[in-house]
This record gives structure tokens, sequence and C-alpha cells, in this order.
């Protein structure tokens, strides 16, 4: 394929070679720029909680599932664009590639658009259905109405992404995060502490800092060579190429969803226990956010690294690719979850100076960050099916086995008083992970033995 001498320094190999080291050149800048996009977003927390207080503090941790719960769709097909660029990077179809950076982007863009809109409109009546707490009610409909203007922005940054990782680029999008972070929180503290603007200078210095990131993507994408070169006149909806992002992004996007939707129901849940719980279950999720991103590092890559070498027909190591990811989510999640729970302590009092919220949160990330192993797991077997280009089959284990055991038990035995306590309800998370990543497995051995056949008839033909 044909890229300018700019990026060539900037990619990885993925389909020849150690697989480790590449794996980790492709992980380590995406696991620092995931964490440092949670530094900044953690600063939102830190900066209202330190000099706005308890209730801003759950207001902003508030509405956390339901931007999860409103972007999923567009992130999900963001993961079917990587899907294709890295198959067609790996096969060098350069026609193709050029249509998927294209279409890409334009579905953000639009995607972006319609969430604001969506946001804005029916905030308030979303809010009132999620039982938000009546003292952080008007707090939190102004964070959220705010937080969807920038919405296009967010999905332009993440489509622009997820094309440059799927050429192995993941160092310059860290840079353009750190850009813009660095100017989030700057005017987090500008606009909270000396213009005492509450959540909305949060909102705000949040908005701005997307729009940065945003920029910076797009403008490294249309000063690129070759088929991932953006040329904003050649902007269209190419229909055989979106058909084909939303046949693999689309399963991505209703199992994000629904988890989303299942997250929501807890937080709701969680919010039925009072505004100390809510803050301290919020502080505890912005901690835990750390260790999730950095498993998730090695699902994304596992995604890409696959579908290239499927591209590539280097079918030999994507079972290879599979276990040193699993082998690296594992030992990151142990340490970092370990970890996070060891100095729970301490890194709550970051958000918060009230001990009864330290303690709430401490309950959480008993139940949540000690495990969050499992879920790594979980995560990666899933990114191996959809680099395979099985989207639905993960889909649906993935929203029985997780989403469907936490419904079910926060409908049934969590109602009862014995079961009506936060820790009961923390204690679906492991347990979903656990049940869901056994039954993905025994799908990926059984799609893994078909897939290995048809291919080898191919092989045969060709």
């Amino acid at each position: 394929m044909l890229f300018g001498k700019r990026s060539a320094s900037y990619r990885i190999d993925m389909c020849s070679g150690p697989i480790v080291p590449r794996l980790l050149l492709f992980t380590v800048p995406l696991i620092l720029s995931s964490v440092l996009q949670l530094l900044f977003n953690a600063a939102d927390v830190v900066v209202v909680g330190k000099y706005a207080g308890d209730n801003s503090l759950a207001a902003v941790g508030c509405v956390g599932p339901l931007i999860n719960l409103l972007v999923s769709l567009f992130i999900g097909l963001s993961i079917g664009s990587n899907v294709l660029a890295s198959r067609y990077y790996g096969s060098g179809d350069d026609n193709q590639m050029a249509r998927t950076v294209h279409t890409s982007m334009l579905v953000s863009l639009l995607g972006g658009i319609l969430l604001s809109v969506v946001g804005i409109v029916f905030s308030s009546k979303i809010l009132v259905l999620m039982n938000t707490p009546e003292e952080t009610m008007e707090l939190t409909s102004l964070y959220f109405r705010l937080y969807c203007l920038g919405m296009p922005a967010s999905m332009i940054y993440n489509f622009g992404s997820a094309i440059l990782r799927a050429v192995g680029d993941t160092k310059r999008p860290m840079y353009y995060l750190t850009a813009a972070g660095i100017v989030n929180v700057i005017l987090n503290l500008l606009f909270v502490i000396s213009f005492h603007m509450d959540v909305a200078g949060v909102a705000i210095a949040t908005v701005i800092s997307q729009i940065i990131s945003a920029f910076l993507v797009v403008r490294c994408l249309m000063r690129e060579s070759g088929s991932i070169r953006l040329d904003p006149k050649k902007l269209s909806i190419d229909r055989d190429t979106l058909f084909r992002i939303i046949r693999i992004g689309l399963p991505a996007s209703f199992q994000s969803m629904l988890f989303s939707i299942s997250n929501v129901i807890i937080q709701s849940s969680v919010n039925g226990f009072g505004a100390t719980v809510v803050a301290g279950n919020s502080a505890a999720q912005n901690i835990e956010g750390f260790v999730y991103v950095s498993m998730n590092s090695f699902y994304q890559a596992c995604i890409s690294f696959v579908s290239a070498n499927v591209g590539a027909r280097k079918y030999e190591r994507i079972n290879r690719i599979l276990i040193r990811s699993q082998v690296c989510v594992v030992i990151t999640g142990m340490i970092l979850g370990g970890s996070a729970y060891l100095f729970s302590y301490g890194l709550l009092s970051l958000y918060t100076d009230s001990p009864a919220v330290m303690d709430a949160g401490i309950v959480r990330m008993g139940y949540v960050s000690l495990p969050y192993f499992l879920c790594g797991m979980m995560d990666v077997m899933v990114g191996a099916l959809r680099g395979l280009g099985y989207a639905i089959l993960p889909m649906i284990v993935s929203l029985v086995g997780a989403c469907g055991l936490r419904l079910l038990w926060i409908f049934t035995f969590f109602r009862m008083p014995m079961f009506h306590e936060p820790r009961y309800l923390y204690i679906t998370y492991p347990v979903s992970w656990t049940v869901t990543f056994l039954t993905h497995v025994i799908c990926y051995v059984i799609v893994k033995r078909k897939f290995d056949r048809t291919h080898s008839q191919r092989l045969n033909l060709d």
C-alpha cells in the first residue's frame, strides 16, 4: 500500500514477525492515550468534587452510563470501520481502503449531529426515568445537555482514530488526546475555580477539548498520502462499504447499547440508595475506568491484528495472537485491578473529602476492581471473534451471558429485602464476566474450526 513517509514511522507490521513485541508497540500508546483520556475526564470529577460539592460530583457521575448508551451505537460502527480497514490494509486493497475512510468519516459526522439532537431534546425525560436524585436533577440536566454539544467532535475523533489503528498507528491519537486533555484540565480549573461555573464549566471545557482532538485527527488524515488520505471533496457514503461496516459494527453497537442499558438500570438502582452512595459509586467507577481501558486496549489490538492477518491470509497466526492477548490482558488486569483496590482509600480521597462517600466507593471496588481481569478476558475473546468477521455470535453470547444475568438478578433477587444492598448489586459483574467468557471460549473453538476448514478449501482452490 502507498502511504507517505510521514506515516511510515507510525505504522506497525501486524502480519509478520514476533507477536508480543508488536502487540505491545500497538497497545502501549493505546493504553497511554486511554489512560490520559480518563485522567482528563477524572479531572472533571476531581475539580467538581473538590470545588463544587458532592451534589455536583453525583451529577457528573450520574450521566456516565447515559452518555455511554447514546454513543455506543456509533462507537460500535467504528469497530466495523476498524475491522474493514485492517483487512484491506492486510490485503493491500487501496480502493476499498479509500472508500472505507471516506464513508466512515461522513458517518461519524452525521451520527454525532444526531446524538447531539437526541441528547438535548430528550435529556430531562431520560434523567427522570433513570431515577436521578431530585437534589442533583438540575445540575445533572445542565451538564448532560452541554456535554451533548460535543458529540459530533467525539464521533469524528473516534472514527478517525479507528482508521489510524487499522494501519497500526496508535501513537498519533495519543498525541492528539494529550494536547486536547491539557487544554481540558486548564479550562476546568479556570471555569470552575476562577469563574465558579460549576458543572457547566466542566462540560464546556470537555466540549472544547473534544473539538481540538477531532480537528487534529482530521488534519492528520488530510495530510496523509495514498489510500488512507482523507479528501473532504470525496466525502460520500459508499453503499457496499456502509453495508459491510454495519454488518460488522451494528451487532457490536447493539451489544454496547444493551450493555449500557443494563448499566443505566444498575445506575438507577444505585441512585435509589441516595446521593452518598451515588457519589461513592461515581468515584469508584472513575478509578476502575483506568483498569478497564488498559485491558480494553488488548481487545482493540486483538481485533486489528486478527483482521489484518485474515486479510493477509496468515491464518496460522490467529490462535497465537489470541493466546498472547489473553496473557497480556490477565497480567494487566490483575496488577492494575489489585493495586486499585489496595490503594482504594487514598485514590478515592482524590475525588472527595467525605468518609461516607469513600466507604461507599470501597464497597464497589471490592467486588469489581479485584476480579476485573475476567472482564478483560471476556472482551479479548469477543475481539478475536470480531476480527474473524463473526459479529452476531459474540453479541448474542454477551447479551445473554452478561446483560441477561445482570438484569435477571436486579429484577428478581435484588428486589428482596435481604439482597437489597449495593454489594449484592455489584457482585453481578464478576459472575456475568465469568459465565460469558467461558461461553465465548466454546464458541471460538467451534468458529475457528469452521473458519479453518473454509479457508483451507479456498487456499487449495487458489
